[in-house]
Protein backbone atom coordinates (compact mmCIF):
# COMPACT_ATOMS: atom_id res chain seq x y z
CA UNK A 1 0.00 0.00 0.00
CA UNK A 2 1.39 3.36 -0.99
CA UNK A 3 0.06 5.43 1.91
CA UNK A 4 -0.38 3.87 5.35
CA UNK A 5 -4.11 3.64 5.88
CA UNK A 6 -5.88 3.60 9.18
CA UNK A 7 -8.00 0.47 8.86
CA UNK A 8 -11.13 -0.26 10.88
CA UNK A 9 -11.78 -4.00 11.01
CA UNK A 10 -15.56 -4.21 11.35
CA UNK A 11 -18.34 -6.79 11.52
CA UNK A 12 -20.74 -8.50 13.84
CA UNK A 13 -19.52 -10.15 17.02
CA UNK A 14 -17.69 -13.39 16.41
CA UNK A 15 -16.33 -12.58 12.94
CA UNK A 16 -12.79 -12.46 14.30
CA UNK A 17 -12.04 -8.74 14.56
CA UNK A 18 -9.79 -9.29 17.59
CA UNK A 19 -7.96 -12.15 15.84
CA UNK A 20 -7.70 -10.71 12.34
CA UNK A 21 -6.94 -7.12 13.40
CA UNK A 22 -3.52 -7.86 14.95
CA UNK A 23 -2.58 -10.20 12.09
CA UNK A 24 -3.48 -7.56 9.52
CA UNK A 25 -1.65 -4.87 11.49
CA UNK A 26 1.48 -7.04 11.59
CA UNK A 27 1.22 -7.68 7.85
CA UNK A 28 0.89 -3.92 7.24
CA UNK A 29 3.64 -3.06 9.75
CA UNK A 30 1.42 -0.73 11.79
CA UNK A 31 0.09 -0.77 15.38
CA UNK A 32 -3.17 -2.43 16.39
CA UNK A 33 -5.74 -1.10 18.86
CA UNK A 34 -8.47 -3.32 20.31
CA UNK A 35 -11.80 -1.56 19.91
CA UNK A 36 -13.28 -3.22 22.99
CA UNK A 37 -10.67 -1.39 25.08
CA UNK A 38 -12.33 1.90 24.17
CA UNK A 39 -15.67 0.89 25.75
CA UNK A 40 -16.55 2.52 29.06
CA UNK A 41 -17.19 0.01 31.88
CA UNK A 42 -20.95 0.64 31.72
CA UNK A 43 -21.05 -0.62 28.11
CA UNK A 44 -19.20 -3.81 28.99
CA UNK A 45 -21.54 -4.39 31.93
CA UNK A 46 -24.59 -4.02 29.66
CA UNK A 47 -23.25 -6.39 27.02
CA UNK A 48 -22.13 -8.91 29.65
CA UNK A 49 -25.70 -8.91 30.96
CA UNK A 50 -26.99 -9.64 27.44
CA UNK A 51 -28.36 -6.13 26.88
CA UNK A 52 -27.65 -4.60 23.47
CA UNK A 53 -26.08 -1.16 23.48
CA UNK A 54 -28.07 1.86 22.36
CA UNK A 55 -26.74 4.49 20.00
CA UNK A 56 -26.29 6.80 23.01
CA UNK A 57 -24.09 4.12 24.58
CA UNK A 58 -22.02 3.84 21.41
CA UNK A 59 -21.29 7.52 20.63
CA UNK A 60 -18.53 8.03 23.26
CA UNK A 61 -17.00 4.68 22.28
CA UNK A 62 -16.99 5.58 18.58
CA UNK A 63 -15.58 9.03 19.35
CA UNK A 64 -12.71 7.44 21.31
CA UNK A 65 -11.93 5.07 18.43
CA UNK A 66 -12.17 7.96 15.97
CA UNK A 67 -9.76 10.02 18.05
CA UNK A 68 -7.25 7.14 18.03
CA UNK A 69 -7.67 6.77 14.25
CA UNK A 70 -7.24 10.54 13.77
CA UNK A 71 -3.99 10.39 15.73
CA UNK A 72 -2.72 7.67 13.38
CA UNK A 73 -3.56 9.59 10.17
CA UNK A 74 -0.63 9.39 7.76
CA UNK A 75 1.08 6.85 10.01
CA UNK A 76 -1.29 3.91 9.59
CA UNK A 77 -2.90 1.64 12.10
CA UNK A 78 -5.55 -1.00 12.54
CA UNK A 79 -8.39 -0.80 15.05
CA UNK A 80 -11.36 -3.07 15.59
CA UNK A 81 -14.92 -1.78 15.87
CA UNK A 82 -18.19 -3.46 15.03
CA UNK A 83 -19.18 -0.27 13.11
CA UNK A 84 -22.42 -2.02 12.20
CA UNK A 85 -24.42 1.01 11.03
CA UNK A 86 -23.59 3.52 8.34
CA UNK A 87 -24.12 6.26 10.93
CA UNK A 88 -21.44 4.72 13.15
CA UNK A 89 -18.98 4.62 10.26
CA UNK A 90 -19.91 8.21 9.38
CA UNK A 91 -19.10 9.15 12.98
CA UNK A 92 -15.69 7.48 12.69
CA UNK A 93 -15.03 9.21 9.35
CA UNK A 94 -15.98 12.57 10.91
CA UNK A 95 -13.09 12.10 13.38
CA UNK A 96 -10.72 10.42 10.93
CA UNK A 97 -11.73 11.14 7.32
CA UNK A 98 -9.20 8.78 5.73
CA UNK A 99 -10.22 5.56 7.47
CA UNK A 100 -10.75 2.46 5.37
CA UNK A 101 -12.99 -0.40 6.47
CA UNK A 102 -12.41 -4.14 6.29
CA UNK A 103 -15.84 -5.70 6.77
CA UNK A 104 -15.46 -9.28 7.99
CA UNK A 105 -18.44 -11.21 6.65
CA UNK A 106 -19.62 -14.76 7.00
CA UNK A 107 -22.36 -17.28 7.40
CA UNK A 108 -24.35 -16.84 10.62
CA UNK A 109 -23.96 -20.52 11.59
CA UNK A 110 -20.14 -20.33 11.27
CA UNK A 111 -20.00 -17.12 13.31
CA UNK A 112 -22.27 -18.52 16.04
CA UNK A 113 -20.14 -21.67 16.23
CA UNK A 114 -16.97 -19.61 16.64
CA UNK A 115 -18.61 -17.44 19.31
CA UNK A 116 -19.71 -20.50 21.27
CA UNK A 117 -16.11 -21.75 21.48
CA UNK A 118 -14.36 -18.56 22.58
CA UNK A 119 -13.52 -18.05 26.21
CA UNK A 120 -13.33 -14.96 28.36
CA UNK A 121 -15.31 -12.62 26.11
CA UNK A 122 -18.18 -10.52 27.44
CA UNK A 123 -20.39 -10.75 24.34
CA UNK A 124 -22.87 -13.66 24.61
CA UNK A 125 -24.11 -15.52 21.52
CA UNK A 126 -27.62 -14.38 22.49
CA UNK A 127 -26.78 -10.93 21.09
CA UNK A 128 -25.78 -12.25 17.66
CA UNK A 129 -29.30 -11.84 16.23
CA UNK A 130 -29.38 -8.19 17.31
CA UNK A 131 -25.97 -7.69 15.69
CA UNK A 132 -27.19 -9.06 12.34
CA UNK A 133 -30.42 -7.06 12.60
CA UNK A 134 -28.39 -3.86 13.11
CA UNK A 135 -25.78 -4.56 10.42
CA UNK A 136 -25.74 -2.23 7.42
CA UNK A 137 -23.06 -3.52 5.03
CA UNK A 138 -20.59 -1.08 3.48
CA UNK A 139 -22.12 1.13 0.84
CA UNK A 140 -20.60 1.44 -2.61
CA UNK A 141 -19.50 4.97 -1.68
CA UNK A 142 -17.64 3.85 1.46
CA UNK A 143 -13.89 3.21 1.29
CA UNK A 144 -13.45 -0.41 2.23
CA UNK A 145 -13.60 -4.07 1.35
CA UNK A 146 -15.65 -7.07 2.41
CA UNK A 147 -13.66 -10.16 3.40
CA UNK A 148 -15.13 -13.60 3.98
CA UNK A 149 -14.25 -15.18 7.35
CA UNK A 150 -14.11 -18.80 6.25
CA UNK A 151 -10.75 -20.48 6.61
CA UNK A 152 -7.87 -19.92 9.00
CA UNK A 153 -7.02 -16.56 10.59
CA UNK A 154 -3.90 -16.41 8.40
CA UNK A 155 -5.96 -16.98 5.24
CA UNK A 156 -8.51 -14.34 6.26
CA UNK A 157 -5.86 -11.74 7.12
CA UNK A 158 -4.06 -12.41 3.83
CA UNK A 159 -7.33 -11.95 1.90
CA UNK A 160 -7.84 -8.66 3.76
CA UNK A 161 -4.30 -7.51 2.98
CA UNK A 162 -4.70 -8.30 -0.73
CA UNK A 163 -8.11 -6.63 -0.90
CA UNK A 164 -6.72 -3.47 0.72
CA UNK A 165 -3.82 -3.43 -1.74
CA UNK A 166 -6.34 -3.37 -4.60
CA UNK A 167 -7.88 -0.18 -3.17
CA UNK A 168 -4.61 1.63 -3.93
CA UNK A 169 -4.59 0.65 -7.57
Amino acid sequence: MSTPHVVVVMGVAGTGKTTIGPLLAARLGVPYAEGDDFHPPANIAKMSAGTPLTDDDRWPWLDAIGAWAHGRAGLGGVVSSSALKRGYRDRLRAEAPGVVFVHLTGDRALIEDRMSHREGHFMPTALLDSQFATLQPLGADEAGVAVDVSGSPQEISERAFKALALLDQ
